[in-house]
Parts: structure tokens; C-alpha cells; sequence
């Protein structure tokens, strides 16, 4: 089972052997001018550069422009293209509304930290291009109804970076789930215990390194002295820009349990926990998290924490499907079924673990995206409403821990008045929250 630690190390092993690696030779043969797909990344430090070179694995695509705010980064990872291609991107921006205005750009891959994601594939839209975005899709519950909105009123084919939904493995989880034989199912213990994630120690604020556009960078979050903790990767642990494990694993996991129970919205959520391992470091969302949401005749009960990676089943990640005849244990290694026993009798025959097999979520995911647009269907694996959806309900879960109440939920607003005030992030100057 690959953790993201795995992921990380593999990644940077291969460094500079990306052009000779077979991992990125290139599927098909040449094709013609009229079948290329242009692409331009904006974000490139991360995640968004595995998606690109996910998307330069197929022959028809060709990277013309990227875009990040730190030119170290630019430079990196133009380099890096290069080997992976034997071309040099045509154009390096660090506005990246230049890369939008780029008439030539097809589709737009947006890698940028989750506050960016909502003007980013807005404006992406209406310059008429399709967009595979980063999850979670917004930072907010009026930022995904609002990309929701955009997606539809351009009619462009949207794909959001859950790649668990083109992963077989998960898929043949999901119908057997379905088949119905293990019974009743009266909760869904969802589970993401990181130990390869550590605390971040308090740092002292520091000037902006040379080279970054910082005020860029922070966007339509508040204005903040320059802090190493929240740049890069570890901004994820900051409200201004994120929303901690629960929206960066949440969205993955929690999906797969409300896909296999075949619901949508809850109607009560509560939530509890804190930075109980590490008081005193500088992360501000909570380091352990367990939150309930409860439906009509079940529930789904998250549980996180950070730096420990004893999750439930023997597993730091998954979904348990209890039923009342046995349990479906998912992760990315695979799937099994546990029987549920009474006075020593099996109530159904145990499935012993199923591997992950194919080549890869990701690379299933880009190449469905890449199809969909060809077709001009819009229904990906991992579409618009998907995407929404799931950051919406990650997000319901962090409310009721911040407000510290049981919340009740119509699918549109909250009960309770302050937590309605968390619905709409307040933008910073000259940045506006777009009206679709």
C-alpha cells in the first residue's frame, strides 16, 4: 500500500531520469495537429505536476504554459517538463491569468492551494476552456455552488482530482456494497490516521523569499506576514487557505461512503476533537477529529488524526460498510469482507482481500477526463457535482466542529446562525467572490 510519504520519496527518486523512466512513456502514437490538447498548469509545485505529468503520459497532449507564483518553482519544473517531453514549454507565467487569457491553452489544470481553486476554474470557464481542478473543489459551500454554477453556464467538462472514482478496485468495492448481502448497513466508519504527517513547529515570520509573489500567492485570503508554515504543502493546516485532514483526505474517503450508501445530504452533523498530540505547534486545525453525520437509518462517522498510524481493521486509511451480515473493508490496497459471527455461526462467506490492480487511479482518471472531453460529455468519473458535493459535505463536518454544535442541515443553510456565517468566505481587496 503506497501512503502519500511512499508517493512523495518514488517521486523524487525518479528526478532526473523523467525523460528515460518507461513510467512516462507516452501512450498511442504521434497524432495530428487537430487531435493535440493543450494544456497549462497553474500550481506546480505538488500535486498539480503529478497531475500534469499524468495528462503528458497520453501522446495527444502537449503542455504549452505553466504558471506558479515562485519562480525557483517555474523554472523547476519547466526544466523538469522538458525531460518528460524533449520540448521546451512555450510559455512560463507568474500572473496566472496570462496563462488563462492563452488562447492556444485547451484545458487548464489548476494545482494551486485550495482558496485559488474557485476564481481560478471560474475564470477558467469563461475563457472557454475545460479545467481538471485539484480537490477539494472549493474552500467553501457558496465556492462549490458557485463553480457548480460557472461549469454549467459554459457547458465545459470539468474533472476534479478524486482519482479514487476511476481506481477498479473501489468501483468493484462499491458494487458489492450495493448487491446487498451484507445486510442492513447501520454505519460507515471512515478512518484517515496519517502517521507519516507530522506537526509543524512554531517559525517566526520572515521576509518573502526572492523570486515569490507573495501577495499573489495569498490571493483572496487575508493579509498575512510571509510564514514558511503556510507555504507550500503545509498550508493545508491553516483556515485561511484550507480545511486540515478533513477536506484533503475527507474528500476521497467520504465520497466512496456516501457513493456506496447512496445518499446525499445528512440530516444532523456533530463534531468534536482538537490539537490534543500537538498543543503547541503551529497547525490550526484540529490534529484528531471525530464527526458524525446521521441520515435517516444510519451513520457515517469520520476519524482523523495526524501523527499516529493506527487507524481501525489494521488500516491508516479506509471505509468499514458494517452490516449486519459482515463488514466491507476498503482502502487503496484493496478490499475484503469480514463475516459477522453470532454464537460462533458465519452470517456470510468471508471475501479474502481483493488487491488494487490496473495502472493506476490517476492515470485512469486523466485518461477518462481526456476522453470526455473528445466527446463533449461531461458526466467524468469525477464531474463537477461530484466534487461539489463531497467538499460541501467535508466542509459541513468542520463547521459543527468549529461552532462545537450539533448541527441540523436542509441542504442549503444551517440551522444555527453562526454557523451559517461559515457558508461564504470573505474575499480580500482587490479580489471578489464571482457572481454566476
Amino acid at each position: 500500500m503506497t501512503t502519500r510519504r511512499d508517493f512523495i520519496r518514488q517521486a523524487a527518486l525518479l528526478g532526473t531520469g523523467l525523460a528515460v523512466s518507461p513510467f512516462f512513456i507516452r501512450a498511442g502514437n504521434t497524432v495530428s495537429a487537430n487531435e493535440k490538447i493543450n494544456v497549462g498548469l497553474i500550481g506546480c509545485k505538488g500535486m498539480g505536476f503529478e497531475n500534469l505529468k499524468a495528462f503528458l503520459r497520453n501522446a495527444e497532449v502537449e503542455c504549452i504554459a505553466l504558471s506558479d507564483i515562485d519562480e525557483d518553482v517555474l523554472r523547476e519544473r519547466a526544466a523538469d517538463t522538458e525531460k518528460i517531453t524533449g520540448k521546451k514549454v512555450k510559455h512560463l507565467y507568474k500572473d496566472w491569468r496570462h496563462l488563462i487569457d492563452n488562447k492556444d491553452i485547451d484545458v487548464v489544470i489548476i494545482g494551486t492551494p485550495d482558496h485559488w481553486h474557485c476564481l481560478q476554474m471560474v475564470a477558467a470557464c469563461e475563457a472557454g476552456k475545460d479545467v481538471y481542478c485539484e480537490k477539494p473543489l472549493g474552500n467553501s459551500i457558496e465556492e462549490c455552488n458557485i463553480m457548480v454554477r460557472a461549469a454549467n453556464k459554459y457547458n465545459k467538462v470539468i474533472q476534479v482530482g478524486q482519482w479514487q472514482r476511476s481506481d477498479p478496485h473501489w468501483q468493484d468495492a462499491i458494487n458489492f456494497v450495493h448487491s446487498g448481502q451484507l445486510g442492513k448497513i447501520r454505519t460507515v466508519r471512515v478512518f484517515s490516521y496519517q502517521g507519516w504527517c507530522p506537526s509543524i513547529p512554531v517559525l517566526a515570520d520572515e521576509p518573502v523569499p526572492a523570486g515569490v509573489d507573495y501577495d499573489m500567492w495569498l490571493g483572496p485570503a487575508p493579509l498575512r506576514p510571509f510564514n514558511r508554515n503556510r507555504f507550500h504543502f503545509t498550508f493545508r493546516w491553516f483556515w485561511d487557505y484550507a480545511g486540515g485532514l478533513m477536506t484533503d483526505w475527507g474528500v476521497h474517503l467520504l465520497d466512496y461512503a456516501l457513493y456506496g450508501m447512496n445518499v446525499t445530504a445528512p440530516n444532523s452533523i456533530m463534531a468534536s476533537g482538537g490539537k490534543f498530540g500537538y498543543p503547541d505547534d503551529a497547525c490550526e486545525t484540529p490534529d484528531l477529529l471525530q464527526t458524525i453525520y446521521t441520515f435517516n437509518d444510519f451513520t457515517v462517522m469520520w476519524d482523523h488524526a495526524i501523527g499516529i498510524d493506527d487507524g481501525a481493521y489494521g488500516r491508516n486509511h479506509g471505509l468499514g460498510f458494517v452490516g449486519e451480515n459482515g463488514t466491507l473493508v476498503l482502502d487503496r490496497g484493496g478490499w475484503e469482507v469480514i463475516p459477522e459471527r453470532v454464537n460462533g455461526k458465519a452470517r456470510m462467506e468471508a471475501i479474502p482481500l481483493k488487491k488494487q490492480y490496473g495502472e493506476g487511479g490517476l492515470n485512469l482518471h486523466v485518461k477518462n477526463h481526456l476522453n470526455c472531453i473528445k466527446s463533449r460529455n461531461r458526466n467524468c468519473n469525477a464531474s463537477i457535482e461530484i466534487g461539489a458535493h463531497i467538499a460541501k459535505f467535508s466542509q459541513l463536518g468542520n463547521i459543527a466542529y468549529r461552532t462545537g454544535k450539533k448541527l441540523a442541515w436542509d441542504g442549503q443553510s444551517f440551522n444555527d446562525v453562526e454557523a451559517n456565517k461559515y457558508l461564504v468566505k470573505e474575499y480580500r481587496s482587490p479580489w471578489t467572490l464571482p457572481k454566476i
